[in-house]
């Protein structure tokens, strides 16, 4: 694989996002209409352009940034095909295949509109928009289940294992704990076999593992779940802490006995942020897990540059902007303080 090709494709990507007074620019916007005048003049100009013909407003954007963000990582793909940079940005675009998924049961399991489950997935992986298109049409959680298995796709696997418990009891996030163990064993299964890429993407993967597991414990400790059933819904394979940290974390009777539990790991940051603020309220923890994450990510713009690093930062870094685009949208719909809109921000 000719990752020297690789990466100046990339880089010139990457000179074309939004730098920090770019993004600062679309803040200071004063209303929906300039700021979507402002993404004219952006590389998403094409792309709201397009979504202006059938929306306005927020949903204007939202629709640009999905079409954007899957006409960029197709663009990837063509230039790595049949390669093995093509196999590793697989293993995150199936990422979006197991959020579109859990995106369609959520809607359907408490019956929002089709559209409005249409607006937010983001056909980036391998499931196309016409194939998500189906899916949304079944009825209920049961027949997308089923119409998953009747088209063979493997994520219809651990959904059928886990139905019966769903069925019983009424418990979505049995499924969504299922498909999300399924991709993380799945990918880790994919890297296991010792090379410098491979190690890369173990130690993101262990990371995201790592994340999703403290958030799940910080959420069902704040719901006072039993510590037997907070052990069923957590993942192996995180990189700082094993199976012995985590089951020691759900034994912690408060929020913040657990972020002090973690002041020997990389996750210690939590315990930086005052009590008072975080009151029950794990939102704000949360969000601090997610930067880091990300950060993490565009970290690896600065690895070697003949390996998959390159593609890894560029995902993170395209992720991030699109997030970042997406919150200051949301944020003027709902007349956000211009203060409290640059700290949901994350810029790296």
């Amino acid at each position: 694989m000719d990752y020297g090709y690789v990466n100046a494709r990339i880089r010139g990507m990457k000179s074309h996002l939004l730098d920090r007074p770019a993004l600062e620019n679309l803040i200071f916007q004063p209303d929906m209409e300039s700021l979507i005048a402002d993404l004219e003049k952006t590389p998403y100009r094409d792309d709201i352009i397009s979504a202006k013909v059938q929306y306005s407003d927020v949903l204007c954007i939202e629709y640009a940034l999905r079409k954007n963000f899957t006409r960029t990582f197709r663009k990837i793909l063509k230039f790595v095909k049949d390669s093995e940079a093509e196999r590793y940005i697989r293993i995150f675009l199936h990422r979006w295949d197991v959020q579109n998924i859990t995106t369609i049961l959520r809607g359907k399991n408490i019956h929002v509109t089709n559209e409005e489950i249409l607006d937010c997935l983001v056909p980036a992986g391998e499931l196309d928009e016409a194939t998500l298109t189906e899916l949304i049409k079944q009825p209920d959680v049961r027949a997308v289940i089923d119409m998953l298995a009747t088209w063979e796709i493997v994520y219809a696997r651990p959904l059928t294992e886990h139905y019966k418990e769903f069925a019983d009891s009424g418990d979505l996030a049995i499924l969504e704990c299922a498909l999300d163990r399924y991709y993380y064993e799945n990918a880790l299964e994919t890297v296991r076999t010792r090379s410098y890429n491979n190690a890369l993407i173990r130690d993101i993967l262990g990371t995201e593992i790592d994340v999703v597991n403290i958030k799940t414990i910080l959420r069902m400790i704040r719901d006072h779940v039993k510590e037997d059933v907070v052990l069923d819904f957590l993942i192996e394979g995180g990189k700082e802490l094993n199976v012995k940290d985590l089951e020691h974390l759900v034994t912690l009777h408060t929020v913040n006995e657990a972020v002090r539990a973690l002041e020997q790991t990389p996750y210690r940051f939590l315990a930086d942020i005052p009590e008072t603020v975080v009151m029950g309220k794990i939102s704000v923890l949360e969000k601090q897990l997610e930067k880091y994450l990300i950060r993490k990510g565009v970290d690896a713009f600065f690895s070697d540059p003949l390996s998959v690093a390159s593609v890894i930062g560029y995902f993170w870094a395209k992720y991030n902007e699109i997030t970042n685009i997406r919150i200051i949208s949301r944020c003027k719909t709902a007349d956000f303080p211009l203060d409290q809109l640059k700290e949901e921000l994350i810029y790296v």
